[in-house]
């Protein structure tokens, strides 16, 4: 019996079927690396055309008996780390477009959420009975509290107060200045009890920085290609929401206009009523924008697209010159998302820095970010 050989089985899965002769004697697979193998082949082993797809009725390797989709699952889960599995199941629904996985109530059931997979119930939710688009609204709930929770991180760093450095006579333990306290008392340290006596205590002032209030209007473009930038300005926008420095606005737009504003705090049925792909009138949404304006010098339009017009760029420059040009500061974002890698018509987009605009694709920390620095200066 030939000794397992790590490397060798890694190269095995990777290669899949077409290394067997070469490599499955001298890797010494366990079972479980066949099985890995077998689940591996099963996705990634098929043929190019969607009609060959038929996932029920491929063999899928493991003990010869056909594999559906919960089964195969199951095995992922199984055999794979979090990381691998994450990968995996968007590769199922993205690339190979296993929909499934997300349509399967037995599938959703057992699933671990994640923003993949939100992704593929976006895209999927017009083929769900409302049993099985119950569950995937839970899975939608609970990555976008995920997604919420992380940055609400970095908008209470970025927009709360701060502490100042001035003594406060108003003793209380949120305002104890702990290493100045150290430093003043450093003559009562008694070494043979190692112990440090304080006798003067010391606290600072917490003082808010005063800020005007600030306009902050996202225009979000529902197109396909935009779906993970949908999925950051919904919960970005619900941040927002609610800071007494701003007063935040949320629209998708296509060939229309779809304000909602009065939804923004709840991010998830905002997602659930995007409708991905159609038309885009970039400048029709930026129209819109403009009849929102209160104070132009406090507003911020943060335009989330991949400036591929459908309509005229005449009109979108015009109108994205016409902000600028009073004053209000318009941000164009190519990707808002964790990965911040931007496709899009890098022509318009030049031609909208011209007249004023700022380009460019960020994270949703680095849109609060730079929100705050705005709002603070």
């Amino acid at each position: 019996m030939s000794t397992r050989d790590e490397r060798l089985v890694r190269w095995r899965l990777l290669l899949g079927n077409a290394s067997e002769a070469a490599l499955d004697a001298r890797a010494g697979l366990t079972a479980d690396d066949m099985a890995a193998d077998a689940a591996l082949g099963w996705l990634y082993e098929r043929g190019g055309d969607l009609a060959d797809r038929d996932i029920r009725d491929r063999q899928g390797g493991l003990g010869g008996s056909a594999l559906s989709v919960p089964d195969w699952l199951s095995e992922v889960h199984r055999l794979f780390p979090k990381e691998t599995i994450e990968r995996i199941e968007q590769d199922a629904v993205e690339k190979y477009q296993i929909h499934e996985v997300v349509t399967n109530p037995e599938v959703l059931a057992r699933i671990e959420p994640n923003e993949a997979l939100l992704r593929a119930v976006l895209l999927t939710k017009h083929l769900m009975n409302p049993e099985v688009l119950a569950m995937a609204r839970e899975l939608v709930a609970k990555v976008v509290k995920q997604l919420m929770e992380k940055l609400a991180r970095t908008v209470k760093t970025s927009f709360h107060g701060r502490r100042s450095r001035l003594r406060s006579r108003l003793k209380i333990a949120k305002n104890f200045d702990a290493r100045s306290t150290i430093r003043k008392n450093l003559g009562t340290y008694d070494p043979a009890l190692r112990k440090l006596f304080i006798r003067t205590p010391l606290f600072v002032s917490r003082t808010r920085n005063h800020m005007d209030r600030w306009q902050i209007i996202l225009l979000v473009d529902e197109s396909g290609s935009m779906m993970s930038s949908v999925i950051h300005s919904a919960v970005t926008a619900a941040c927002l929401w609610g800071l007494p420095s701003t007063k935040t606005h949320l629209c998708i737009f296509d060939t229309e206009v779809v304000d909602l504003t009065d939804r923004v705090t709840d991010p998830v049925e905002v997602l659930m009523k995007v409708q991905l792909g159609g038309g885009t009138d970039i400048g029709k949404a930026v129209g819109y924008a403009q009849g929102l304006v209160e104070n132009p010098r406090r507003t911020i339009v943060v335009l989330v697209t991949d400036f591929f017009e459908g309509g005229s760029d005449y009109v979108l420059v015009s109108r994205v010159k016409a902000l600028c040009d009073q004053g209000t500061i318009v941000l164009g974002l190519a990707a808002l998302d964790e990965q911040a890698n931007p496709s899009f018509d890098r022509d318009l987009a030049r031609r909208l820095t011209q007249v004023g605009a700022h380009v460019g694709a960020m994270t949703p920390g680095q849109l609060v970010g730079f929100i705050a620095e705005k709002v603070r200066a």
